[in-house]
């Protein structure tokens, strides 16, 4: 087997995902670096993408024997991994009694089973690699919204009852040590939470160990399934993969059409504010908002407070001319919820999700080259639990091992209840509409509107174009036209990015890649 590549500390990356800066970048060493691919080689398997997702995938497999290569174009952990608040919940999202319309009961209930063993799954290979990410179990408490009626709240509690969770219990409250006033709540035991960078530090770190290899800043471009399976890098060097491929890259690149009829991506904002230690309870805390509010705390060592984590205002990517504003209303009713207790905001960011039409995230064979290509895909806001259980379905399926939830989780399922039918319609009515931004003009009459670190769409003869104007005045132009599958690209002021509305790709001010679907950067404008 050849040697694991070592690993250095670099610098943190002043680009993950966006430039807003996650809390868990301003509280963690910089993450390992690994040297990139430099020459042709062969493996059991390919594993793309360097988040969890990604790490734990090569981790499993590495554990076991198996040759394992994983390959990342940026960084560990600069995408999506590193932007997120890092809940470990088997509360689904999507409530149980709508997962129970859509999946049936034993559906939910292999939902919420799925998602507990993955809490289980993190602590488990903590303990065993010792790795220090301040892992621990407590618990979850959904509360309500103004508008939602104490009878909904017993219904999702005997939904969640049946669907496994027999320690759920109703509270009037959860009580004044949580800090700010839940009102009439649902508990749920033995949810989980960790610093998520220190978390995928120890798992690369353990991937040396087990013998696997990681490559970053090495792009893979092309793929070939089948009994030849193969990675083809930008830079032209060649990965053949006799076990298979694992795309975990957030959204799969792989596929052009088939997965981004399924899933939707949304942005998604957290503010990180001071608190003094002890004046929150310890816990995971979600509304039944629409979009909901998800909370929890971050320990910060040496500092004699925590960071209260607030997430929630999302809104389908691309469609937002002002993304600051969400920031500012998420800064707000955490202000009205907790007011004396915020000391000081220390971070403000934004992230992206993938929300699956019938409440579940895909992992498994590719629906396109079901022969030895896997992905995992579609986390619907539980990227943590659901990137984890889905590493364990795909290893399995890659070493020809059942796996239960293998049915539920397959990525080329066909959901035909009702609700997840009228989701997937009104998903891919709004992509057809975004189409319609082919026949307009720009945002912009002419480029001399364009301010000194803003960007906007030009309407240039039969072309759009992307143009973004830097902070010293020069002028930078690139095909608005996303590679993807041809929408217009939205300028992202807070972000500094263009974002796709239809498929949620996403690139630099300058038109670089920065995620998928798309896997090539926008089109140079010829001057």
């Amino acid at each position: 087997m050849p040697t694991a590549p070592a690993a250095s500390r670099p610098t943190p990356p002043l680009r993950t995902s966006g430039i807003t800066r996650s809390s868990w970048f301003g509280t963690a060493p910089a993450q390992p670096s690994f040297p990139p691919l430099q020459a042709d080689t062969t493996a059991e398997v390919v594993v793309i993408g360097g988040g969890i997702a990604g790490l734990t995938t090569a981790y499993l497999l590495a554990k076991e024997g198996r040759d394992v290569v994983l390959l990342e174009d940026g960084e560990l952990a600069s995408g999506e991994s590193g932007r997120t608040t890092a809940h470990l919940s088997n509360m689904m999202d999507a409530g149980f009694v709508e997962l129970a319309q859509m999946h049936g009961e034993v559906g939910a209930r292999l939902a919420a089973q799925s998602h507990g063993e993955a809490i289980d799954l993190i602590g488990q290979i903590v303990q065993a690699e010792n790795i220090a990410c301040d892992y621990a179990r407590l618990p979850g408490y959904l509360f309500c919204a103004p508008d939602t009626s104490h009878q909904e709240m017993l219904d999702e509690l005997a939904a969640a009852q049946r669907a496994g969770h027999s320690a759920a219990r109703w509270l009037e409250s959860a009580g004044a040590s949580a800090g700010f006033d839940t009102g009439e709540c649902l508990e749920f035991p033995n949810q989980g939470e960790f610093h998520i960078l220190d978390y995928l530090t120890g798992l690369a770190e353990a991937i040396g160990r087990h013998g696997g290899r990681i490559h970053c800043r090495t792009h893979a471009d092309e793929l070939r399934g089948g009994a030849a399976a193969r990675v083809v890098t930008t830079d032209g060097f060649k990965i053949a993969a006799s076990r298979g491929i694992v795309v975990a890259t957030n959204s799969p690149f792989n596929d052009r059409v088939v997965m981004h009829t399924k899933q939707a991506p949304y942005r998604t904002y957290v503010v990180a504010a001071r608190v003094p230690r002890g004046s929150v309870a310890r816990a995971l805390y979600w509304d039944t908002t629409d979009p909901y509010h998800y909370i929890r705390l971050q320990t910060v060592a040496g500092a004699d407070y925590d960071l209260l984590l607030v997430g929630g205002e999302d809104h389908k990517t691309g469609h937002e001319p002002d993304p600051e504003s969400h920031l500012d209303t998420l800064e707000a009713w955490t202000r009205a919820q907790f007011g004396t207790k915020i000391l000081k905001i220390d971070y403000r960011w934004s992230g992206q999700v993938l929300e699956a039409v019938d409440g579940l995230g895909y992992a498994g064979r590719n629906p396109v080259d079901r022969d030895n290509v896997f992905i995992i895909t579609g986390d619907s806001g539980q990227g943590m639990t659901h990137s984890t259980l889905g590493a364990r379905l795909v290893a399995d399926l890659v070493q020809e091992r059942e796996n239960p939830y293998e049915k539920l989780y397959d990525p080329g399922r066909v959901t035909v209840k009702r609700e997840s039918a009228v989701e997937f319609v009104k998903e891919n009515l709004k992509v057809v509409a975004d189409y319609a931004e082919l026949l307009t003009g720009g945002d912009v009459a002419s480029v001399d509107d364009i301010a000194a670190g803003q960007g906007a769409v030009v309407r240039r003869g039969l072309s759009k174009i992307a143009a973004y104007r830097d902070p010293a005045g020069q002028l930078h132009e690139c095909s608005a036209i996303c590679p993807h599958l041809g929408c217009v690209v939205h300028w992202n002021p807070l972000e500094t990015s263009w974002d796709c509305p239809c498929h949620g790709s996403r690139f630099t001010a300058l038109g670089e890649l920065l995620a998928g679907p798309a896997n090539s950067d926008l089109a140079r404008v010829e001057k």
